[in-house]
């Protein structure tokens, strides 16, 4: 799975929109949107957040990690 896939996926076993989503992890909604459409990759800023947000949910953060390194923005 991707990392659009993989942020999506995380986003909607919480049951949350993209704009919830967004205020949970401290970015802005058009931000987290760029991220699952394919056409921004995370910083390590927003990693550090995501990650954050996978260990206080009990989500496994490793495939999320792994797809983050193997992600090249500008061919996806």
């Amino acid at each position: 799975m991707g990392l659009p896939e993989e942020i999506k996926r995380i986003r909607q076993r919480s049951l949350l929109t993209q704009e919830e989503f967004a205020d949970a992890i401290g970015f802005s909604f058009s931000t987290v949107n760029r991220w699952e459409g394919g056409h921004a990759k995370p910083n390590m800023a927003a990693m550090k957040s995501i990650k954050a947000f996978c260990e206080q949910n009990g989500y496994d953060y490793a495939p999320v990690e792994e797809a983050w390194l193997d992600y090249d923005a500008n061919n996806n």
